[in-house]
């Protein structure tokens, strides 16, 4: 069953799910259309078990769907909104310095 969620707690996951870096690039491929895990595995260079990982996650937090195909599975994200937003943020552009405290995070967590 499907619920509506508050506006703090779907941000909340939306967040959770921009907080990792393999997350992002999958929902940034899934801005192109419908994909399927082992494309999406070699098109980002990881492996079938990572990517199918992350699209479990995503899935539980509600950003994407699957859609099965006979012994196939597609995602799709999951809401048109969820798409236009996601668009909208790859063209922000940050004011930062490459000594800010949350570039350092970054640099750590990428090592």
């Amino acid at each position: 069953m499907l619920i509506c969620e508050t506006r703090e707690s779907a941000l909340s996951r939306l967040g959770r799910a921009l907080a990792d870096p393999t997350r992002c690039r999958i929902l940034v491929a899934l801005l192109d259309g419908v994909v399927y895990p082992a494309r999406l595995a070699g098109h980002l260079g990881l492996s079938r078990s990572n990517v199918s990982n992350h699209l479990a996650c995503l899935r539980g937090c509600g950003l994407v769907v699957a859609t099965y195909e006979g012994r196939q599975v597609r995602y799709a994200l999951a809401d048109p909104h969820l798409e236009r937003a996601l668009a909208e943020l790859t063209r922000v552009v940050l004011a930062v310095a490459p000594t800010d405290a949350c570039a350092e995070e970054d640099r750590v967590v990428a090592r």
